[in-house]
């Protein structure tokens, strides 16, 4: 596969522009597409969480870019972890999380650790997947986090 097209899930018009050029810069050969759907966000925070509704529309998302033609997925937003997760089990392509790497770099820098977001909502889900794979390799941490 000499060009993947890789299908990038945007929950915020923000986040469209940086994952590109990261794309570009990173992994030219790579064929992105975009899809936003920018009520994922303010439904998430209407809805209290992450609820079976929110599921479901990460589960149609997902579906929809592989028949498209996607050979992977990433979703650019961290707040919907196990919204990702589910989409992850619907399709037959690799499907990432846009903070994965960045939690390894993460407990690579130390145990006390702050987290800034910009998406507040953002916070508990991250904070969750930062401390389960601490656990998992055996580190205790001491997070603190703030919404800027």
């Amino acid at each position: 596969m000499d060009t993947p097209r890789i299908a990038l899930i945007h929950a915020t018009p923000l986040a469209v522009e940086p994952i590109n050029t990261a794309f570009k810069q990173m992994w030219p050969n790579a064929l992105a597409t975009n899809l936003l759907d920018d009520s994922l966000a303010p439904d998430l925070v209407r809805e209290g969480g992450i609820s079976e509704r929110v599921i479901e529309r990460f589960v149609t998302l997902a579906k929809y870019v592989r028949k498209a033609g996607a050979d992977g997925i990433m979703f650019t937003c961290s707040a919907f972890g196990t919204a990702i997760e589910a989409a992850r089990d619907a399709v037959d392509v690799p499907v990432l999380k846009p903070n994965e790497a960045m939690l390894d770099e993460a407990l690579e820098a130390g145990t006390r650790l702050g987290v800034l977001a910009t998406f507040e909502p953002s916070i508990p889900n991250f904070v969750v997947e930062l401390e389960a794979l601490a656990k998992s390799k055996g580190i205790r941490l001491d997070v603190r986090t703030h919404a800027v």
